[in-house]
């Protein structure tokens, strides 16, 4: 009981003063419980952290044994005098020509297997993010005042979308399709989700093929995620047929993954690269908020109309070695969680219909548990490929002494700070954050439990503002915040960590190959100067 009394907050809300009944004229308050994100400080799973390390040496075992061979060699040689080693190389040691032609094939054989069988790196030439036209630009009082006039919700429904927004983090210039307000019209419509996405996907597009000076008919693979909107033709099949693209390229279309969707799509780019290296990848990220609107009365279903606007991100990979002159970035690490085998993580966004059959997606009150155990699991894997031996070193060690020697407490106390594990500082192992812009109590979460910064959020918080909660997209429109202020160097890592419906949550780790200078092109531009806010 008390291990789940410390899962819940709870908030005194003023209601405002009561309008009828036998309480008229008279103020009223109410007591919101919520459940929060676990504390990491309390609770890491140790099969996690074995992952993790499972796959920082499955890919290091190789260059482990150089360190080793070079020790043994190095002693060998170091017991010998110069004259001794002459003498050895020279006097006692016939060569001829047979020994030394197969000495030298050998090496060149076991260098040129070892560069042949490695895996390319996947670099990232440039991105693009769809900016949307001014006159969807739509304000926190204009929602509500053009939700009220399509007359598909009742007041209460209203007032409650409208502390929703209050409470958001949303700014008041994020953009949404005005067909969602139309009075008594279902905008989920295929004609309005094929107007919406392909407004969105080929302007993020078109502005990628112009940046890389790419044609479509050079991009070998392509892949696009949108979570709700899945037509046939696919997103994908539009795509190449308004490009009229290669008759031989690899179209993958993935839906229904949301938030996180991007960066799976990335991994599957990544991994259609290396089968079939030398060509470009082009992965495209969006939602259509047409099909994301709800119009009816349940709570849990109104939730998404407050945070998700419109966004698109294009992104071209490549692994061809000749490109790591223009590139941008360089793929480090993909770490994927997926939840989905518990039953309270599967349902915790879910998308159904309601008691008059109008479909929504519904938005658990367990979504910040689940979540933040998605996200422990997470970053615990991550924390061995990332993380400066020093710190894996004292986290590791602290985990092994709670494992072995766990603290004797009753139920009802509460923990002691000596029984937390050493929780690694990321700021070390990163200098850029893009963590999926979901809503400002979802940031404040996590830069509680992972003793971040203002600043390592500042990306964050200024995209939840300008944009709102633009799905998989979200962690782009970071990125082109980081780039426009300038402060993306060579040599600096940046995580994507982005999480969504299953319950997945992934994360993506680039490195800076060069200094990236501020976009001439970006959806930035006009706005950076006003964030931080209060700056």
């Amino acid at each position: 009981m008390a291990k789940e009394h410390a899962l819940l907050s709870t908030e005194i809300v003023n209601r405002g003063v009561e309008s009828s009944g036998p309480d008229a004229g008279s103020p009223t308050f109410s007591v919101r419980v919520r459940r929060r994100l676990p504390d990491f400080l309390q609770s890491v799973n140790l099969k996690y952290v074995k992952l993790g390390y499972h796959y920082m040496i499955s890919h290091g075992i190789y260059l482990m044994t150089l360190p080793v061979l070079i020790v043994i060699f190095g002693a060998e040689i170091g017991s010998l005098t110069k004259e001794e080693l002459w003498q050895k190389v020279w006097d006692e040691a016939s060569y001829d020509l047979a020994t030394v032609l197969a000495f030298f094939a050998v090496l060149v054989f076991t260098i040129s297997l070892y560069i042949t069988s490695r895996p390319r790196p996947v670099y990232l030439i440039d991105f693009a993010c769809y900016l949307p036209p001014e006159e969807n630009k739509v304000s926190k009082e204009e929602f509500i005042t053009l939700a009220r006039k399509s007359g598909k919700f009742d007041e209460a429904s209203l007032a409650f979308q409208s502390r929703i927004l209050q409470s958001s983090g949303l700014g008041d210039e994020t953009y949404m399709p005005r067909s969602v307000f139309a009075p008594g019209v279902n905008c989920a419509t295929m004609k309005e989700g094929r107007a919406e996405t392909s407004a969105a996907m080929f302007a993020a597009l078109d502005e990628l093929f112009e940046k890389c000076r790419v044609r479509p008919k050079d991009v070998s693979v392509l892949v696009v995620n949108c979570s709700l909107f899945n037509p046939t033709p696919s997103l994908s099949a539009m795509i190449v047929n308004h490009y009229k693209m290669r008759g031989n390229i690899l179209s993958y279309n993935l839906g229904g993954m949301g938030c996180s969707a991007g960066i799976i799509a990335v991994d599957l780019a990544r991994d259609m690269l290396q089968a079939n290296p030398g060509g470009y990848a082009v992965v495209v990220s969006t939602e259509a908020v047409s099909f994301t609107w709800y119009g009816g009365k349940r709570r849990s279903m109104l939730i998404p109309n407050c945070f998700f606007r419109s966004g698109c991100s294009a992104v071209l990979l490549s692994n061809r070695r000749r490109d790591f002159r223009r590139a941008k970035y360089r793929l480090e690490h993909i770490v994927r969680t997926h939840k989905g085998a518990d039953e309270r993580s599967f349902r915790s966004v879910y998308q159904e219909e309601d008691e008059e059959r109008i479909k929504g997606l519904s938005i658990s009150r367990d979504l910040l548990e689940v979540g933040g155990h998605a996200l422990k699991a997470n970053i615990t894997t991550l924390g061995p490929l990332v993380l400066p031996f020093s710190e894996q070193l004292l986290f590791f060690a602290a985990l092994l002494y709670r494992h072995f020697f766990p603290s004797k407490q009753s139920a009802a106390s509460p923990p002691a700070s000596t029984s937390a594990p050493y929780i690694p500082d990321y700021k070390r192992a990163f200098e850029h954050f893009c963590m999926h812009a979901a809503s400002r109590e979802v940031l404040d979460h996590l830069q509680r439990n992972l003793d971040l910064t203002d600043g390592n959020l500042e990306a964050s918080r200024a995209v939840l503002h300008r944009f709102g909660n633009t799905s998989s997209s979200s962690i782009w429109y970071e990125l082109a915040y980081l780039e426009s202020k300038g402060k993306v160097r060579a040599g600096d890592r940046v995580w994507q960590l982005a999480f969504g419906s299953g319950f997945k949550c992934n994360s993506a780790v680039w490195r800076a190959v060069r200094r990236v200078r501020k976009p001439t092109r970006s959806p930035w531009l006009g706005s950076i100067d006003r964030y931080p806010i209060g700056h």
